[in-house]
């Protein structure tokens, strides 16, 4: 279905409905055609992991405490 900017403003939930419906809606400018309405969809993508392997090193003792000195530019001398 082709409707004129105006008309789409003035109808603009029945478009909707109609979009969601299944039908195709396009709006247009002095008989030009220039958006066509469409449903929105989530889009899905699968995660894989690996895209890093070989240019990140971490450390084995990453997770060990920080020395002292490091502490006390964190908390101070309470630490």
């Amino acid at each position: 279905m082709l409707v004129n900017i105006h008309d789409a403003k003035t109808h603009f939930s029945k478009l909707i409905n109609q979009v969601l419906k299944g039908d195709e809606i396009i709006v247009a400018r002095d008989g030009k055609p220039l958006v066509r309405l469409v449903p929105y969809t989530e889009e899905t993508s699968v995660r894989r992991g690996g895209q890093f392997k070989g240019l990140i090193h971490i450390s084995d003792d990453f997770d060990a405490p920080l020395p002292d000195d490091i502490l006390k530019q964190f908390y101070g001398d309470d630490k």
